[in-house]
């Protein structure tokens, strides 16, 4: 059995274990990217496919006769054509669960690094303001503390639950959205409730038809003016342009985001202008713990060790 991994860079795969892989398939074929017009050339007669961003869509997977299981080193699997995969009787899976602590501590830095002012004070020490200063500190910027405020959670799977844990241990109060599109939930509330309630609203849905642009300038509106907004999750999951409009305007506090709605970004991104305050911008990077990405390559072995004993593990289709 013939294998391929499309795009191992993807994962940064230097500090990490990959022997595993090792004898699992009888031949192993490894590329560092893969370009759109070499990916059918690449996947030729390989029964299994390995990609994190490289998209498989109908055409690919009509020329890749021999295609038997494809896994996507991600949780989400947009990037798959899956109503394709069920009807040519490919396998996909996925992998989950393997950067909750990774993903976590990205968005407690982005919420701290606001609250605290962390930035604007580092750059005020690096212009010598405190050494100019007639004071012992600096308070040129108003700290807020995490205690008593409201944090509203969209998305309330693995990595909401594990956010919604460490709030509470900062003395936050966890308001939980309904499913977008789904049915009532108890306990759970209408988005617009916890639009305008939260003081700092973070996201954790799949991008899906229901979930782009949820959050547009007509939920930006319903927000408080001090609110923080924070993205971990998939970057047309809210309207890049509408965010960086309200934070120009003021509409909102601020916003941290891990995520673009085209990555990697153009330069002329509407997020990447410099004159947008309150902004701090992280590379897709909230994953990227080291032992995360173990846990990725540790997860996708399993898998495919669970399709040749012919068993379900991690499956979409």
């Amino acid at each position: 059995m013939k294998g391929v991994f499309l795009d191992l860079d993807s994962l940064a795969a230097d500090d990490l274990d990959l022997t595993a892989f090792d004898g699992l398939l009888d031949e192993w074929r490894t590329f560092p990217m893969t370009e759109p017009g070499q990916r059918a050339e690449r996947i030729g007669d390989a029964e299994v496919v390995v990609t994190n961003k490289v998209v498989l869509d109908d055409d690919v997977l009509s020329s890749a006769p021999a295609l038997r299981l494809v896994c996507v080193t991600a949780t989400g699997y947009n990037n798959i054509a899956i109503e394709t995969a069920r009807e040519r009787g490919i396998a996909v899976s996925n992998v989950v669960a393997y950067a909750t602590d990774s993903v976590v501590q990205h968005v407690f830095a982005l919420i701290l690094a606001h609250h605290t002012r962390l930035l604007d004070y580092s750059t005020s020490v690096r212009n010598g303001d405190w050494s100019r200063s007639n004071q012992f500190c600096l308070l040129n910027f108003p700290v807020r503390e995490l205690r008593g405020m409201t944090l509203g959670i969209v998305g309330y799977g693995e990595l909401g639950r594990g956010v919604a844990r460490i709030a509470e241990a900062f003395g936050m109060d966890v308001i939980v959205a309904q499913r977008p599109g789904g049915l009532p939930v108890r306990g759970r509330h209408p988005l617009d409730d916890v639009l305008r309630r939260a003081d700092v609203l973070t996201l954790h849905v799949p991008l899906l038809d229901s979930t782009h642009h949820l959050i547009d300038r007509q939920a930006l509106e319903k927000m408080k003016p001090t609110a923080l907004l924070i993205n971990t999750a998939r970057g047309a999951i809210v309207d890049n342009q509408a965010l960086a409009d309200a934070l120009r305007e003021g509409v909102i506090g601020g916003a941290g985001i891990d995520v673009l709605d085209v990555e990697p970004p153009p330069a002329d991104h509407p997020l990447l202008a410099d004159d947008i305050p309150n902004l701090v911008v992280t590379p897709h990077s909230a994953w990227a713990g080291r032992q995360a990405r173990q846990n990725v390559v540790d997860e996708t072995v399993a898998n495919i060790r669970a399709f040749l004993a012919e068993r379900r593990r991690n499956r979409i289709v």
